[in-house]
C-alpha cells in the first residue's frame, strides 16, 4: 500500500511526548506573557491538538506579530526554491515558548557597554570584536615534580 500524505503524516516521534512527560499541559504554560516582537520557538505539544502548527514549523523560530486571547501570530521565514517567504501562522500558546537564541547576544551587549564605560573612565581603548579561540600562551612544561623518565617494558616471565 502507498503511504499517506496527510496533514500529520510521518509525525509519530515529532508530535509524541517524551518519556514520563505525558499528561495535561502545565498551567504555567498559560501564564507566560507574549508581546509583539518577541522571538519564540515553535514546539508542538501533543497533549493539545487545537491550534497545533503544521509539521514543517515544528522546531522553527519566529517573531510574534499578533497576540490574541489564547493564541499568537508568528512570522516564520520559509525557504521556497531560491527565496524566502514570510509565512504568518497562528498558533496556540501551548505550542510556543520564548526563544533563548538572543540571550547570549543581549548579555554581550550589556558586557560591551560596561567595558566601554570602564575604558572611557580609565582612558584606554578596548576592542569589542569577537575573536576565535587563540593559541595558548607558552609555558614551561617541566618542573621539579614533572621530570622526564624512561619507561621500559617488563621482561617476559613465565608464571609456572
Amino acid at each position: 500500500m502507498p503511504h499517506s500524505f496527510g496533514y500529520r503524516a510521518r509525525t509519530r516521534s515529532m508530535f509524541s511526548k517524551n518519556f514520563r512527560e505525558h499528561g495535561q499541559v502545565k498551567l504555567s504554560t498559560y501564564m507566560v506573557h507574549y508581546k509583539v516582537g518577541d522571538v519564540v520557538d515553535i514546539v508542538a505539544n501533543a497533549a493539545e491538538q487545537r491550534g497545533m502548527p503544521h509539521k514543517f514549523y515544528h522546531g522553527r523560530t519566529g517573531v510574534v506579530f499578533n497576540v490574541t486571547k489564547s493564541a499568537v501570530g508568528v512570522i516564520i521565514n520559509k525557504r521556497v526554491g531560491n527565496r524566502y517567504i514570510a509565512k504568518r501562522v497562528n498558533i496556540r500558546v501551548e505550542h510556543i515558548k520564548h526563544s533563548k537564541s538572543r540571550l547570549s547576544f543581549l548579555q554581550r551587549v550589556k558586557d560591551n557597554e560596561n567595558a566601554r564605560i570602564q575604558a572611557k573612565k580609565d582612558g584606554t581603548s578596548v576592542s569589542f570584536k569577537r575573536l576565535p579561540a587563540q593559541p595558548r600562551e607558552s609555558r614551561p612544561v617541566s618542573s621539579e615534580d614533572n621530570y622526564p623518565s624512561t619507561i621500559q617494558p617488563i621482561p617476559y616471565d613465565t608464571l609456572i
